[in-house]
């Protein structure tokens, strides 16, 4: 019996493929998920931010933001505060703790990057980045 699949489909699932193994293997290598790397990620990029602002960059719902920042800020990475003028707003910001483990996270990213796009040039890398840009705009 022969299976033919369109070249797109054979993306679609590679792409899917790459999706769910990626992320365990992010963890693995850095220590911490994807969703909260680039939490501490954008926490690291201002001073303080509004809790839904952060949802909104890092594009997650309202639930997994508050469940992520709840074990960040048990493992003492960031600190949340309402506002006082509006407690419905609450406001995040890493801890000097925090800091210091982004800048590892961001090591070992680094090197978790360099090992997937090992044999890649930079007209492949920037090819790739165009191309999946392009889907995306395509569909979202």
């Amino acid at each position: 019996m022969t299976c033919n699949v369109t070249k797109e489909e054979q993306i679609i699932t590679l792409l899917n493929a790459l999706g769910n193994k990626i992320s365990p293997k992010f963890e693995r290598c850095t220590g911490i998920s994807s969703s909260r790397f680039e939490i501490l990620h954008q926490l690291d990029q201002v001073e303080e931010i509004n809790q839904s602002m952060l949802q909104k960059v890092i594009n997650i719902d309202s639930a997994a933001i508050t469940r992520h920042l709840k074990q960040l800020e048990a493992d003492g990475m960031v600190s949340r505060r309402k506002n006082p003028e509006d407690n419905r707003v609450t406001f995040v910001r890493l801890t000097d703790d925090g800091r210091k483990h982004i800048e590892g996270y961001k090591i070992e990213k680094l090197s978790f990057m360099d090992q997937i796009f090992k044999d890649f040039s930079k007209e492949e890398i920037d090819s790739l980045a165009d191309f999946l840009e392009r889907m995306q705009n395509n569909y979202f």
